[in-house]
């Protein structure tokens, strides 16, 4: 494993540049209540969108809910949760199309750009309580994995996400679902460790429940609003390659809130071992 750890670290050094990077706060530690309030949150905001469904065999959703009236607050809110150098053109720029679609303007396209899933899944993570510190709230998903990245890296065993192979590993509720909308998409998440700092187009959803022969996930701006989407997956859980065309699977990132010490004593697998295999 130390082999696997060091040309990592080389990777990452080279991402960065030469100077070694100053030491980092450690990540803490939280309760299992805290997945709760994820699964709680993804699914009250999949519910308020209409409970809308997307995935193989399933009808295409009609564009546009975004700019619906009821839209308009809840996806502030999402934008809210992201640092305001991020957000702060895109909500002007939105809420000024709001006023104008009050004042009689039917063509203000309320929230059609910037995306805003990684906004989305920022805010449900803040909501649920986890800090800055062990989620960098982004409006960019590539953003957001280097961080998870760099603690999986830096702190393996007290890092609160790990990435795996979406062919080795069977996600979990809590766990993130992340493909890359790229042309020339990563053929893993290692491959993003060379290119850290640089956006990437990805997209995210929250796995909400597993059921036979799917994995269940809600993510935002999925045809423009909250949606939850069914992926294939095989006997074992694992997800399975997605249609031609479609965004590919580069990772699962496993959710360890609340199975970390001292909240799940005992021997913890390295993440970086883990990750490995």
């Amino acid at each position: 494993m130390r082999h696997r750890l060091a040309a990592l670290l080389l990777l990452l050094a080279a991402a960065g540049c030469a100077a070694p990077p100053p030491v980092r706060e450690a990540p803490i530690a939280y309760p299992s209540s805290v997945r709760k309030r994820i699964l709680r949150i993804a699914e009250a905001e999949w519910v308020e969108w209409g409970r809308l469904l997307a995935g193989p065999g399933l009808p295409a959703l009609p564009a546009g809910t975004e700019g619906g009236t009821e839209a308009f607050p809840r996806v502030l809110a999402y934008w809210r949760a992201v640092p305001e150098a991020e957000a702060g053109a895109a909500i002007a720029r939105n809420r000024g199309r709001w006023s104008a679609r009050l004042a009689g303007d039917a063509g203000a396209g309320v929230w059609s750009e910037p995306a805003w899933s990684a906004a989305f899944v920022s805010y449900v993570m803040r909501g649920a309580g986890v800090d800055e510190r062990e989620f960098h709230a982004s409006a960019s998903h590539s953003f957001y994995l280097d961080a998870i990245l760099r603690d999986a890296l830096e702190f393996p065993d007290r890092a609160p996400f790990l990435p795996h192979d979406p062919t080795t590993y069977a996600p979990a509720p809590g766990d993130l679902v992340c493909a890359d909308r790229s042309r020339h998409p990563l053929a893993s998440w290692r491959n993003r460790l060379a290119e850290m700092g640089k956006f990437r187009p990805m997209h995210c959803d929250i796995v909400l429940r597993i059921n036979a022969g799917a994995v269940e996930a809600v993510g935002g701006n999925v045809a423009d609003a909250v949606t939850l989407t069914a992926y294939s997956a095989d006997p074992a859980g694992r997800l399975l390659p997605r249609a031609p065309g479609d965004p590919v699977i580069v990772t699962v990132i496993e959710n360890r809130l609340g199975r970390l010490p001292p909240f799940a004593p005992g021997p913890l697998i390295s993440a970086l071992g883990a990750a490995a295999r």
